[in-house]
């Protein structure tokens, strides 16, 4: 059932359907607001808990929400504190990052059945939410936020990224992670292949890491995730690159049957508890996913094959997880390092020096960890 957001407006009680892809419940204390609603006072209602439903000119809201993000910005950094432990430094930016979302979640936006947004000057948000939320029936309420936020994945769906170890484009879809981070991808491009017949890829989410094995030379892949959007995602782009007699894509938590002599996953590299589902890409509450890859990694590997884990150290320099850790996974999970590979993060957040986490950021390596079954 879509849960309900109801609230009063000219003596009469309406609802809506609520709309929330960061999981996010309806706001129980709910105004209407328009043109003549002041910044400070909207940001202070927002600090309170009370959301305001847009009925002014779209493009005013949007100004609204800008001046509301600098205030809370102001407010963040007059309140900021350096941390003693690098895993304090995380857990605050974490906690900062949601009480801003929640905060800007505030002003609301009304839809119709089909996602018009009957508001003087609004865009035509109508394929954005198709992507994202499936074809509309009922009258609904979002988060101005959140529908820019489905603006902007629709435009990068649609432009896709430049993925040069392809020398094509990757288009990602509404809550499926991105292959902006290249470096990665450096790294399977590089390694040694220990087989060419078939390779699995773990979680393939847009599918790039199976098509970048495709070009390399592997005849077939089998390449698995269990969310819906990101198995949606891989198909569009492997037939958009002619990859499709090459990869199989399949629904499956973790492993597909049978064994291979190479398989590679590349897991989210932070293990904390997501804050909403779009988050799933980068965090994996106590590692499910890196100890379910390497648990289940021998057990799958044909005679001699491969293991390729791909995975950042950041959590390592967050305090969230150490080396002598993972090492500790790998041998329990009967599996020998037969060599890491590893690269520097060429992302601009590591040299920006105002980012709350830019230590943990400058001193991050991603790395290629090329494992096999060590009975």
């Amino acid at each position: 059932m879509q849960p309900l957001i109801t609230w009063n407006e000219s003596n009469k009680a309406h609802s809506a359907q609520w709309r929330s892809e960061s999981g996010m419940p309806p706001p129980k204390r709910v105004m209407i607001a328009d043109d003549t609603m002041k910044a400070d006072d909207a940001y202070r209602l927002a600090c309170e808990g009370t959301a305001l439903l847009w009925r002014g000119d779209f493009q005013n809201a949007k100004q609204l929400l800008q001046a509301m993000s600098r205030r809370n910005t102001r407010k963040a950094e007059r309140s900021r504190k350096t941390p003693a432990q690098p895993g304090e430094a995380f857990h605050l930016h974490r906690q900062a990052q949601s009480q801003r979302a929640r905060t800007l979640a505030m002003i609301l936006i009304p839809l119709d059945a089909d996602y018009t947004i009957p508001l003087r000057r609004a865009p035509d948000m109508r394929q954005a939410c198709n992507e994202a939320y499936g074809r509309g029936s009922k009258p609904s309420v979002a988060s101005l936020r959140e529908l820019l936020g489905l603006v902007g994945a629709h435009e990068w769906r649609k432009k896709g990224v430049e993925i040069a170890q392809l020398g094509a484009r990757i288009h990602p879809h509404y809550g499926v992670f991105s292959p902006v981070r290249g470096e990665y991808l450096d790294l399977v491009d590089q390694a040694p292949l220990p087989a060419t017949e078939l390779a699995f890829d773990i979680g393939t989410g847009t599918g790039v890491i199976a098509a970048l094995l495709a070009q390399r030379g592997v005849k077939h892949i089998v390449a698995t995730d269990q969310d819906a959007r990101a198995l949606s995602c891989a198909r569009d782009n492997l037939t958009r690159l002619g990859l499709n007699d090459k990869v199989e894509v399949i629904e499956a938590d973790l492993f597909p049957a049978g064994k291979a002599p190479l398989i590679v996953c590349n897991p989210p590299w932070i293990p904390a508890r997501p804050s909403s589902p779009v988050e799933h890409a980068i965090y994996d509450p106590d590692s499910r996913m890196l100890r379910g890859f390497l648990g289940g990694l021998a057990a799958h590997l044909a005679p001699g094959g491969e293991g390729w884990l791909v995975i950042s150290d950041i959590a390592e320099h967050l305090g969230l997880r150490t080396r002598d850790e993972l090492l500790a996974l790998i041998e329990a999970s009967g599996l020998q390092v037969i060599e890491r590979m590893d690269i520097r993060p060429q992302h601009p957040k590591s040299a920006d020096q105002t980012d709350p986490l830019h230590a943990a950021r400058a001193a991050e390596v991603t790395s290629l960890w090329r494992l096999a079954s060590s009975s």
